[in-house]
């Protein structure tokens, strides 16, 4: 089993633009509306909205690969990229997204390792996310990784307002 990493510049907004709806789509599809999906992948993975995002600063992306097939990613935000004001002594992850076929072989803990290597090298105190309320499996594997509830906000599929709950590990 080979996980590699490779940190995504502007050339990579295409392959990452792909992996980033596929990987959504295929995570929520069965508790949401078609529309309320397509609203939202549209307007959050389209391929100028990747590539605001891969401008900004104090955000990173990485694609990972398994057995050198893409296989997901991971997105982290420090400072102002943050989608809550957490201070500048927090890391965000905002996504860690597997596809389908790749999940079970450790790569949601390999990238989770990857953010609390950057967390630990920029000298944070936190690191959190966001999951959504209703993705249990998600809930369990941060709990089993030692975050805790700490708070929730909204989060918009389409019009449909939805809750994700704030997770915090302290460093």
């Amino acid at each position: 089993m080979t996980i590699t990493l490779q940190k995504c510049t502007l050339e990579d907004s295409q392959t990452l633009q792909e992996i980033s709806s596929q990987t959504f789509y295929e995570t929520f599809k069965d508790q949401n509306s078609p529309e309320h999906m397509k609203a939202y992948l549209d307007k959050a993975f389209s391929l100028t909205q990747v590539e605001k995002e891969l401008t900004n600063k104090s955000s990173q992306f990485f694609l990972v690969y398994y057995e050198q097939e893409a296989a997901g990613y991971l997105k982290v935000n420090t400072n102002d990229a943050q989608s809550e004001d957490m201070g500048e002594d927090s890391l965000e992850i905002q996504r860690i997204y597997i596809i389908e076929k790749f999940q079970k072989n450790g790569i949601g803990k390999y990238l989770f390792n990857k953010a609390m290597e950057m967390a630990r090298e920029d000298n944070k105190k936190k690191i959190w996310l966001g999951v959504w309320e209703k993705n249990e499996k998600a809930i369990a594997f941060y709990k089993k990784l030692g975050f805790e509830q700490a708070g929730a906000h909204s989060f918009y599929m389409g019009d449909d307002k939805q809750t994700d709950l704030i997770m915090i590990k302290s460093l």
